[in-house]
């Protein structure tokens, strides 16, 4: 296998969008990554792209061809990926081994995204036979009531208070608001987000993340062509895809057997501990990380369960200040979802970029001082997982 390199990353600003198509969207964060990369667009030799069905263009999953014949169908191959809120980690993941695997040397990873208002629905279809639709309407839990269970029991276990959830949520403000890409740049008070509207007991609105509209791109490419264009390359030193145990104590369907035991993503887990072995890295000697934050919940549990920290330490190291950017421990400085909203499909293009930046010492007021090792990890419905180490 071959090193790999991010030669490029770049990004349009997250928000919502009712005059900007997604190929729109894709097309700023693609000609970004180019000029980043310092290449053109017929220096690329296939494109990995995240897709949806919400992602409109022609449907169908086929972003990356519509992104192709936006900027030009030079011919190359195109790879569609979709794997929910996980695509955007997924694409790279496949994008990372054609370029290791010598199949291509300039291979461009993108991710863009249109939502639809409300809360995500898993089945597009009201069909009696479809186990997603059927979950949906007779279980009657969307995302906020299933993380509002996994928030309650951990407050159960370790003393997790509300003013302690609401903190995660004032500290990714605090450092989103230095984040030009961000849409929402305001910083709270404790007092302001422990009086935002409940949305799922103990949950309120300002501990969830949103739906958004966004798009961002990286450009990887083998050691070799990196040298001949950059002579500081961040490296791809890991990259992981996993899918869900049975047994890991999640509700996956409506029929499937809940273990005793503590609850956990599985397919996250797994990914993370695959790429950080991938990279030779011990998860004690990360600098940073980005993690998929669709709740406040997920930074105290996700470090815990990929042995970042003890159980029931995430809250103390929250208190200490020691996520923010300059603690031993920096979660989400991009400001996470929480501060972006979640375009399914691009996130976790997004925390690529935001590693690039960070490892490049590029990332301004929200830098991590001296980051040379970054992890980045997504999971999306159908329990998919991915992860990727990047390293300076």
């Amino acid at each position: 296998m071959r090193d790999v390199a991010v030669l490029g990353v770049g990004m349009h600003p997250w928000g919502k969008f009712t005059d900007i198509s997604v190929t729109e969207l894709c097309r700023h964060a693609v000609v970004e990554a180019l000029r980043d990369a310092g290449i053109t667009w017929r220096d690329v030799d296939a494109v990995a792209a995240a897709s949806s069905r919400f992602s409109g263009g022609k449907g169908w999953g086929l972003n990356g061809n519509d992104v192709v014949e936006d900027l030009g169908s030079t011919g190359i191959p195109v790879y569609n990926m979709s794997a929910g809120c996980a695509a955007g980690g997924n694409a790279f993941n496949i994008g990372y081994n054609l370029v290791a695997g010598g199949q291509h040397d300039v291979v461009l990873v993108v991710g863009g995204e249109k939502m639809p208002k409300g809360f995500i629905q898993t089945s597009g279809v009201e069909e009696t036979t479809d186990p997603e639709f059927l979950r949906q309407r007779c279980v009657g839990m969307p995302g906020p009531a299933f993380w509002a269970l996994l928030c309650r029991h951990r407050m159960d276990t370790f003393g997790t208070t509300e003013e302690q959830l609401a903190k995660i949520a004032v500290k990714a403000h605090e450092v989103g608001k230095h984040n030009e890409y961000a849409r929402f740049r305001q910083e709270f008070t404790l007092e302001q987000v422990l009086g935002s509207a409940m949305v799922s007991d103990p949950l309120r609105l300002y501990e969830i993340c949103p739906v958004s509209d966004g798009a961002a791109a990286a450009i990887i490419c083998s050691a070799e062509k990196a040298r001949q264009l950059t002579t500081d390359p961040v490296w791809v030193a890991g990259s992981a895809v996993a899918t869900a145990r049975f047994d890991d104590g999640l509700p996956r369907g409506l029929a499937g057997i809940i273990p005793d035991g503590p609850a956990h993503h599985s397919e996250a887990a797994k990914a993370v501990s695959q790429a950080l072995s991938r990279a030779g890295v011990a998860p004690t000697e990360l600098d940073l990380v980005e993690l998929q934050d669709n709740t406040v919940y997920y930074e105290l549990a996700f470090p815990e369960d990929w042995g970042l920290c003890q159980p029931g330490e995430a809250e103390h190291l929250l208190e200490a200040g020691e996520t923010l950017p300059t603690g031993r421990l920096p979660i989400n400085p991009s400001g996470g979802f929480l501060c972006f909203g979640e375009a399914t499909t691009a996130m976790g293009v997004f925390q690529v970029c935001e590693l690039t930046w960070q490892l490049r010492g590029q990332a301004g007021a929200r830098q991590v001082p001296g980051a040379k090792v970054g992890l980045a990890q997504t999971l999306g419905l159908g329990g998919n997982g991915t992860a990727v180490v990047l390293k300076r």
